[in-house]
């Protein structure tokens, strides 16, 4: 008996090239379907197809060879973004995940590069970038922001295929010199404290940061809920590192009374206590100090007056400044505390015969 060849013999299978397109069934027609492009995903961790399609063949074989006429077929030329395309998907999709620091610092950042904001992407060269960041920039701080911005728009556009997302590797930064920053004295303080008891409530401000060692934007962002009188403390303001988020601050007596004041005193209608408008808070901040005859320091400067405070005038012990501080580490105090010429003197007069 013979057996039944067609039902046993394997079939051979007919694979097309790479790139030579193929042919899918919609219907009772059959569409010729080819590659011409590929665009980043969304998230650029990988390539998508772009697809070109002419569908209505009555055979698979009629759309296979129509496959060669769609790959001759001219794509239109994709137009090349300027650097504010790249920008404005930036601001709108990581840019709103960074703190609150950094987003302004970003965004000042951006406006340093306004003489090549309208540049298309693929004209921008390492010269351009080492010029807009050497003229806008002169120190290293704000050079970084300019680069890091710069790295994150050319990852957007280099992904796109438009430029080499390498580029601002190239951008060479000023050197990094540390500028310690200034503690108020105590005659400047007690100049704060004469203008507060006048009735000038600005001059809380830089008070509270001075005895709690707040800083700036955790003063922004202070909602009613954080702070609790009671036990003397301020519970969820923290920012930047895991220790401050996670670290309650500490009120003292003499800045309490103050707090209760501007509880009282602030729009009941807000959570915040404070105005969270960053000109005005740094407006009112640098007015009173003026107003107080102080040196305009900066804000930061509030919270190194504390660290100043603890471990130099009081003599407190270095792991409670850590906690007060809310520091991760007692080696911070290098950087914070502030001892003059005769601190180390009246340090080495506790030396006895």
């Amino acid at each position: 008996m013979m057996q039944d060849t067609q039902s046993t013999r394997k079939r051979k299978t007919r694979s097309r090239p790479n790139g030579t397109g193929t042919a899918i069934k919609r219907g009772k027609t059959w569409t010729a379907v080819v590659v011409v492009d590929w665009k980043a995903s969304k998230d650029r961790s990988h390539k998508i197809p772009i697809y070109k399609t002419k569908g209505g063949f009555p055979t698979k074989k009629d759309a296979l060879n129509h496959c060669p006429v769609l790959l001759n077929q001219k794509s239109p030329e994709r137009k090349v973004p300027n650097l504010l395309h790249y920008w404005t998907q930036y601001e709108n999709g990581d840019l709103p995940k960074l703190s609150r620091d950094k987003q302004y610092a970003y965004k000042g950042a951006w406006k340093k590069l306004e003489s090549i904001q309208y540049r298309l992407v693929d004209s921008i060269t390492v010269s351009d970038l080492r010029s807009v960041v050497a003229d806008k920039a002169k120190t290293y701080y704000p050079a970084r922001d300019m680069k890091v911005v710069l790295s994150h728009l050319f990852a957007l556009a280099g992904a796109d295929g438009f430029t080499n997302k390498d580029l601002p590797s190239y951008i060479v930064l000023p050197d990094l010199t540390e500028k310690e920053r200034t503690p108020f004295t105590e005659q400047e303080q007690k100049s704060l404290w004469k203008v507060y008891e006048k009735g000038d409530r600005r001059a809380a401000i830089p008070l509270i940061m001075i005895y709690t060692g707040l800083m700036p934007g955790e003063m922004q962002q202070m909602k009613r809920e954080y702070i609790h009188i009671d036990d003397q403390n301020i519970v969820g303001v923290g920012m930047k590192t895991k220790v401050r988020k996670q670290s309650p601050v500490y009120l003292p007596d003499v800045i309490v009374p103050v707090i209760i004041d501007e509880i009282s005193a602030s729009d009941p209608s807000s959570e915040y206590v404070w105005k969270r408008d960053e000109k005005a808070f740094y407006r009112d901040y640098y007015a009173v100090l003026e107003k107080a005859k102080c040196r305009r320091l900066e804000p930061y400067s509030c919270r190194h007056t504390t660290a100043t405070a603890l471990a130099i005038t009081e003599g407190i012990a270095p792991q409670t400044v850590k906690k007060v501080m809310r520091w991760s580490s007692t080696r911070m105090l290098d950087r914070y505390a502030h001892p003059d010429t005769t601190d180390a003197i009246d340090a080495l007069n506790t030396l006895k015969k």
